[in-house]
C-alpha cells in the first residue's frame, strides 16, 4: 500500500485538488518556525525515548537525523514542499525520507495542535528576548543624548502650545520612562509565553504515558499547561505579544511625531543627520524625515496586525480551528516590524543634535514663565485660583505692551497685586523657571541629574527590569 503525502489523507477517496494544496498550505510561511520545530521535536523524542516508546538506537537516529535536516534548511540546502503544507510536516516527511520506520514513530501522542503552540511559544520566547534588548539599546541612545545635550532649555507643551520651560535631558527621559514601561511589559509578557503546550494532544491529551514535565524540562520552560483543551485554542500569548509590540510602536511613533515637527524649519529644534534622511526627486532643496514617517507609518500597521488576530480569534469555538493558521502571517510582522523600527529609532536618536542657539532665540515667547509667577503669588499668601486671574491679567497687559512678564515693570505689577515684591523677578524667566523646579520627577537641573543617575544605574542591568 503506498504511503499517502499527508499524514491524515488515508481516510479520503481521493487525492486533494490542486487548488486546494496551495489555498490551505502555510509552510511559505510557517517555515521560520523549522529550528523551534526540530528542537520540540528532538526534546518529544527524547522523552519517548526515557519512557521506552522508543528505543535508545531509534532516538539516536531521530535526533541525528533532525540536527541535519535544521543544518540543511539553515544553509539553504532543503527544498521546502507545498503539498506536506506546513513545517511540522515538511520536516516529518523529510525525517521519515532519511531513516524510514523510526521516523514514522516521532508523532507518537502528538498533534499538530499542540506542535504549533510549542514552536511558537519556542519562538516568542526568542524574539521577545530580542525585542527587550533592541528596547534597551534604544533607553541607552537617549540616556546619552540626555548627558551630552541635556541642559538646553527648551519650551514643553500642552496641546501643541508652549506651557512650561523644560530641559532637553528630561524631554529625552521622558521616553526612556515610556520604553521601561514597554521593556516590562515583554518581559511580564514572557512569563506567560513560557508555558510549555505540548502533551496536550490533539485537544485532550494521550492515554500513552507522556512526560510533559520533562519535556518542558528539556525545553527550558518553567511550567506546563494546565488544561489540554486550552492548550491548543489559546493565542493568548501571541495576541499580548502584538499588543506589546503595538503600544512600544505607539511610542516610537510619538517620538517620531515630536521630531517630525522639531527638525521642520519654522520649529529647527533638531538636526537630523543626513544618513537618516532623504530628498525629493523634483525639489532639490529637500532634506525630508522620511525615515521617522515610516516610524510614524508602520505603527499603524501594528494596529492592523492586533486587529486582525483579535477579529481571527474572536469568534472561534474550541479548540483549534484552521483560523489559527493565519496567526503567524501577522505575528511575524509584528515582530519584524517592531525590531526594525526599534533599531531605526536608535540609530537616528544616536545622530541628533539639538540646536542650542535657535531655540534659545524665541524661549522668551509665549510666557513660558506664567505659572512660575502664579506659585509665586501663592508663596506669598494668594489663593491659587486669584493668583491664577491676576497672572491671566498680566499676560494680556504683556501682550498688549508687546512685553515679557520679566521686562514688565514692577509697578505695574503691584498695580495687579500689592503682594509683589522686586523678589518677584527671581521667578521669571525661562532659565529662574527652570532652575526653582523643587518637585521629585521634574524637568529641572537637579531632577535631570537624579534620573540620569536612576537610569545609568538601571540599563546597566540585563533584561526587563520591574523598577
Amino acid at each position: 500500500m503506498k504511503t499517502p503525502d499527508k499524514s491524515w489523507q488515508s481516510r479520503f477517496n481521493q487525492q486533494p485538488d490542486d487548488l486546494a494544496v496551495d489555498f490551505v498550505e502555510s509552510i511559505s510561511v510557517d517555515y521560520r518556525l523549522f529550528k523551534y520545530d526540530i528542537a520540540g521535536s528532538i526534546a518529544h523524542a527524547q522523552m519517548l525515548a526515557e519512557e521506552h516508546l522508543l528505543t535508545a538506537d531509534e532516538f539516536r537516529q531521530i535526533k541525528n537525523a533532525l540536527t541535519e535536516i535544521a543544518d540543511r534548511i539553515d544553509t539553504g540546502r532543503f527544498q521546502f514542499d507545498k503539498k506536506f503544507e506546513d513545517i511540522h510536516m515538511v520536516v516529518e516527511d523529510a525525517l521519515i525520507k532519511m531513516i524510514g520506520e523510526p521516523g514514522r514513530k516521532l508523532h507518537t501522542g502528538r498533534s499538530r495542535n499542540d506542535q504549533v503552540a510549542l514552536d511558537i511559544r519556542l519562538w516568542l520566547r526568542d524574539r521577545s528576548a530580542t525585542i527587550i534588548e533592541r528596547i534597551m539599546v534604544l533607553q541607552e541612545a537617549l540616556v546619552k543624548q540626555a548627558e551630552k545635550q541635556g541642559q538646553i532649555i527648551m519650551p514643553g507643551y500642552t496641546h501643541l502650545q508652549r506651557a512650561q520651560p523644560i530641559l532637553s535631558g528630561c524631554y529625552l527621559l521622558a521616553f526612556v520612562e515610556q520604553l521601561q514601561r514597554d521593556r516590562q511589559r515583554f518581559g511580564d509578557c514572557l512569563k506567560r509565553i513560557n508555558v510549555c503546550p505540548l502533551g496536550s494532544g490533539a485537544l485532550a491529551g494521550s492515554s500513552l504515558p507522556l512526560n510533559r514535565r520533562r519535556v518542558a524540562e528539556i525545553l527550558g520552560f518553567n511550567s506546563i499547561t494546565r488544561n489540554s483543551i486550552d492548550s491548543v485554542s489559546d493565542r493568548d500569548c501571541c495576541l499580548e505579544f502584538t499588543f506589546n509590540a503595538a503600544l512600544t510602536a505607539m511610542h516610537l511613533s510619538r517620538l517620531a511625531e515630536d521630531w517630525i515637527i522639531f527638525a521642520s524649519q519654522e520649529f529647527s529644534f533638531i538636526t537630523l543627520d543626513d544618513a537618516y534622511c532623504t530628498g525629493s526627486s523634483m525639489m532639490p532643496q529637500k532634506r525630508n524625515p522620511d525615515l521617522l514617517e515610516l516610524i510614524r507609518g508602520r505603527c499603524s500597521r501594528l494596529y492592523g496586525n492586533l486587529m486582525a488576530l483579535l477579529a481571527m480569534m474572536k469568534g472561534q469555538p474550541l479548540t483549534y480551528n484552521r483560523d489559527m493558521q493565519e496567526d503567524k502571517q501577522q505575528l511575524f510582522d509584528a515582530c519584524d516590524t517592531i525590531e526594525s523600527s526599534l533599531q531605526m529609532a536608535a540609530a537616528i536618536v544616536s545622530h541628533t543634535s539639538f540646536n542650542a542657539d535657535r531655540i534659545a532665540r524665541d524661549l522668551d515667547a509665549g510666557f513660558l514663565d506664567a505659572t512660575s509667577l502664579a506659585e509665586y503669588l501663592v508663596k506669598k499668601g494668594v489663593p491659587f485660583r486669584q493668583a491664577h486671574q491676576i497672572v491671566g491679567q498680566l499676560v494680556k497687559q504683556c501682550e498688549s505692551q508687546s512685553v515679557t512678564l520679566a521686562k514688565l515693570p514692577l509697578d505695574q505689577m503691584r498695580k495687579a497685586c500689592d503682594k509683589i515684591d522686586s523678589d518677584v523677578y527671581q521667578s521669571l524667566s525661562p532659565a529662574n523657571v527652570v532652575a526653582g523646579y523643587v518637585t521629585a520627577g521634574a524637568a529641572g537641573a537637579k531632577q535631570l541629574q537624579e534620573q540620569l543617575a536612576f537610569w545609568n544605574e538601571q540599563l546597566k542591568k540585563t533584561g526587563y527590569c520591574a523598577d
